[in-house]
């Protein structure tokens, strides 16, 4: 009966062990290896050589320059933790085992698939040349190291960049085709949507000057009969930010030099289709400029002369 009743809980360790293996390799793996009664282990002996297996496209160079010990190194526990650790650290490797032959340490390796193409699909508003810029800026570019975490940051960026077109709708779909030789095909698959319009422009705070007045040089408009061939209706975030640069200069060109724009606020509708602005300001005291009291000067001189005139 006490043997009956222990057997599943020998068997509920094995599995929280082979759990632990798993989301701990590294550690676990080395304190494996540093064990005394193992003959390949790599710990406890001075380094004569070192030896490298399982590359294919990266040098053994590169792999030495990473590793944190070399020959006439006295290996231990440490040092054989702090050696796989650097290794994985670099992205190079699926896989990094390190055994004992003698007093040769031998580092085996897996190596992560190269990117032997990255195809582009569907993108019409943004250049081929950007969307490649932004996406080699993430890591992912032909003849790079392929990183199955990179493929979530690509959806992410390149629908931030379309989020700032005011292309709400965008959808990214990357696929994954696995060649040989270890390497990989990366196909990206934009599918753009239509644009967001503007429907609304709101500046609350300005007492001095109409709405009208103020977006008379502004970039962005509201929908109107134009807009299918100006598109100027279409959100795009550099677009506002240049408009609200704009309106400080608007302001500032007759001298309220205290002028701010307190905060902006973008609403998109629930379909993603329409795009209301607000911008809140502050008009501040109002002090003449130049061309304004030089203005005032020749009208008062102007007005002086012909009443001299008259007497």
């Amino acid at each position: 009966m006490n043997s009956y009743i222990l057997r599943p809980r020998l068997l509920s360790a094995s599995l929280q062990l082979a759990i632990a293996g798993v989301i701990f390799a590294p550690v676990a793996f080395t304190q494996a290896l540093i064990q005394p009664s193992s003959p390949t282990s790599p710990a406890g002996f001075t380094i004569s050589d070192i030896r490298i297996e399982g590359l294919e496209r990266i040098s053994a160079g590169t792999v030495l320059t990473y590793l944190p010990v070399e020959r006439g190194d006295r290996m231990d526990a440490s040092r054989a933790s702090s050696s796989l650790r650097a290794l994985y650290k670099t992205g190079f490797f699926n896989d990094v085992k390190l055994e004992r032959e003698g007093d040769i340490l031998v580092v085996i390796v897996k190596e992560r698939p190269a990117i032997s193409k990255v195809t582009l699909i569907g993108n019409k508003d943004i250049k081929e040349e950007e969307l490649r810029k932004a996406l080699s800026g993430i890591g992912l570019a032909e003849g790079e190291v392929y990183n199955r975490l990179v493929i979530d940051k690509v959806k992410q960026e390149l629908t931030k960049q379309y989020y700032n077109r005011g292309k709400y709708n965008v959808k990214v779909t990357p696929s994954i085709k696995t060649l040989d030789r270890n390497r990989v095909e990366v196909t990206v698959s934009v599918g753009e949507g239509k644009a967001s319009k503007i429907r609304h422009i709101n500046i609350v705070g300005n007492k001095r000057f109409t709405d009208a007045e103020i977006m008379e040089e502004f970039e962005a408009k509201t929908t109107n009969w134009l807009s299918w061939y100006k598109r100027d209706d279409q959100y795009a975030k550099e677009k506002i930010q240049g408009d609200l640069e704009k309106l400080r200069a608007f302001y500032l060109d007759r001298g309220y030099v205290d002028f701010e724009v307190e905060s902006t606020q973008v609403t998109i509708s629930p379909d993603r289709r329409n795009i209301y602005i607000t911008a809140n300001v502050t008009e501040e005291a109002h002090v003449p400029t130049m061309a304004n009291t030089l203005s005032c000067s020749i009208i008062l001189r102007a007005s002086i002369s012909a009443f001299a005139g008259l007497v």
